[in-house]
């Protein structure tokens, strides 16, 4: 299924206005889960498709005509023991914040983007339109297991002409979702594109940021390649990113690194999870510059991480027609332990001893 736009049925909204933020939850048309099923596949992408459009918000905005934009992905995860909990909706919050300010929007306050994720979960839930934890899932470690999917987004105010938006719109839609990655393949290629350059917009998750990331993902897949890796714009010679994430090398040295960050690399939410989780394991961890030698030379396992990929290993990288393959194509020892503490804190079959999942 991976990403699906099947949107659930509640939805959260709000308005900037000059009284500041007005939110609102709207409930879409919509049967129970099981009448929708009943419908067959084309009556049930019709009504799911009815609720992704909203004829009193201006077409013709900011947003629509420039890309100016921003949003966010986070993750309400089934639990062993019931019920949904959402992995660092915090961190979300704030980056969502850091985002709006970035682009010049008043920024949307941090704790009712909190309190309106967790409500629109729990609305939609309560509607039935949320999965089940199956245990059938912890057989391969989360890698295909389902999740809701938590899309805030801002939309700007009706405008024409290149402007900023003043009085935008934040909106929280869910939608479930699966694997992101294929299980069979996961090769990377090095792109020749470049994805942010400096002092622009490559640390905000900003909307225009991923017209790059599409275009150079297709190309990579139309190659036989999972995912692209980016260089950085300046030298063309360290790593920066993915298509949609983060990544991290395990050096033959025991040092695991993944670059640092700057105005050109996203800050990840996963990727700070991981490197707290690899230091709580003793294991060298470094936020700095690598190199695509130092990568082909020096590296025994590769992951890419963020909120779809969780901690995805990589097969190999392929760089100028070169191939680097790791640990034999396989899956890596700490890839494999980081990822399973990862999805067994996330999925609640280990302890959350860090307080990272927020009960719906």
């Amino acid at each position: 299924m991976a990403f699906a736009l099947k949107s659930y049925p509640v939805i959260y909204r709000s308005k900037y206005t000059a009284d500041g933020w007005k939110g609102a939850y709207i409930e879409k048309t919509h049967k129970t889960p099981e009448e929708e099923a009943a419908l067959g596949e084309t009556g049930r992408s019709r009504l799911e498709n009815s609720r992704n459009y909203y004829d009193d918000m201006p077409l013709v905005n900011y947003t629509s005509q420039y890309g100016l934009g921003c949003f966010e992905g986070l993750k309400a995860l089934p639990q062993k023991n019931g019920g949904l909990a959402i992995f660092r909706p915090g961190r979300n919050a704030v980056r969502f914040y850091m985002s709006m300010k970035g682009l010049y929007m008043p920024p949307f306050p941090e704790d009712e983007f909190v309190k309106a994720c967790v409500e629109t979960v729990k609305r939609n839930a309560g509607l039935g339109f949320s999965p089940r934890y199956n245990a059938a899932w912890e057989k391969d470690s989360f890698m295909t297991a389902d999740s809701v999917y938590i899309r805030p987004f801002t939309i700007a105010e009706g405008g024409i002409g290149v402007n900023l938006s003043r009085a935008p719109w934040v909106m929280i839609i869910t939608t479930p979702v699966s694997a992101y990655f294929s299980a069979d393949k996961s090769d990377a290629v090095v792109t020749e594109r470049i994805r942010a350059t400096p002092r622009g917009t490559g640390w905000i998750k900003a909307a225009s940021n991923y017209v790059i990331s599409a275009l150079a993902k297709h190309e990579a897949a139309e190659a036989g390649y999972m995912e692209c890796i980016f260089l950085d714009p300046v030298e063309r010679k360290y790593i920066e990113e993915g298509s949609s994430c983060n990544i991290f090398f395990y050096l033959k040295s025991g040092e695991l690194v993944t670059p640092e960050l700057g105005d050109t690399i996203l800050p990840g939410i996963t990727r700070a999870s991981l490197l707290e989780l690899a230091e709580d394991r003793k294991v060298k961890t470094s936020e700095r510059k690598i190199s695509i030698e130092e990568v082909f030379s020096e590296a025994k396992e590769c992951f890419v991480s963020g909120t779809a990929a969780g901690a995805t290993p990589i097969e190999s990288l392929t760089w100028q027609g070169k191939k680097a393959v790791f640990n034999g194509g396989k899956v890596g020892e700490l890839t494999a332990e980081l990822r399973d503490t990862l999805k067994g804190i996330q999925y609640g079959t280990l302890p959350d001893t860090k307080n990272w999942m927020t009960g719906v």
